[in-house]
């Protein structure tokens, strides 16, 4: 059975509903969410109450913590635009909202088609801040990771669409729902060991 990647919402709530649209177009049933589902966008309740109906497994984001907590050693630079974007969040979402996103995993073990086993993530395994980009040396790459032990593995945070093998396993990142680099909505389909990357549009109106 084909699995969803989707990550990197940010409270886009219909590019969101574009790409549940067109996996039930094409049929595909099962989906992980790697994280960041509603900070930063305008329909945060939105996206959360659809992920909610959807009972999609979701990934713990570092813009989903966000909402949970403002950390006294920020890895980001926190602008008052963040801020007041966040108070407007939190403004916006109810006490249950909260509480859903403290259900979320930091990760995720799932089993492919074929015995495949698939380890999802935000960032790295082990923190939702860590950046894995095309032009990370494999040494780096290898040391955040790798030695996982799986086949496939699962990160968003960097809102880039791109796959690369990591000390033999493959990375996919499925790139950003709701900001993406090019305005379209991107998501990944995973089948066994084989990968398929997905841009559709959305109503901005």
């Amino acid at each position: 059975m084909p699995l969803a990647l989707v990550s990197d919402i940010h409270g886009n709530d219909r590019a969101f509903a574009a790409v549940v649209a067109e996996l039930e177009r094409l049929g595909v049933t099962r989906a992980v969410c790697l994280g960041d589902v509603a900070q930063g966008g305008d329909e945060p309740r939105q996206a959360l109450d659809r992920m909610a109906a959807l009972g999609w497994p979701v990934i713990l984001g570092n813009a989903d913590d966000f909402l949970l907590d403002v950390s006294v050693e920020p890895v980001d630079e926190l602008t008052d635009e963040v801020l007041e974007k966040r108070l407007w969040t939190l403004g916006q979402v109810a006490p249950s909202h909260l509480e859903q996103i403290r259900s979320f995993a930091p990760t995720l073990d799932l089993e492919l088609d074929g015995g495949l086993a698939l380890r999802a993530f935000h960032g790295s395994p082990r923190s939702y801040h860590d950046v894995l980009l095309p032009e990370t040396p494999d040494a780096q790459a290898e040391r955040y990771w790798g030695g996982s032990g799986v086949d496939v593995l699962a990160g968003g945070h960097t809102h880039r669409q791109w796959t690369r093998i990591v000390d033999g396993a493959l990375y996919v990142n499925p790139g950003s729902v709701g900001r993406s680099d090019d305005g379209l909505a991107q998501f990944a389909i995973v089948e066994g060991a084989s990968v398929s990357f997905k841009r559709i549009a959305w109503n901005e109106s």
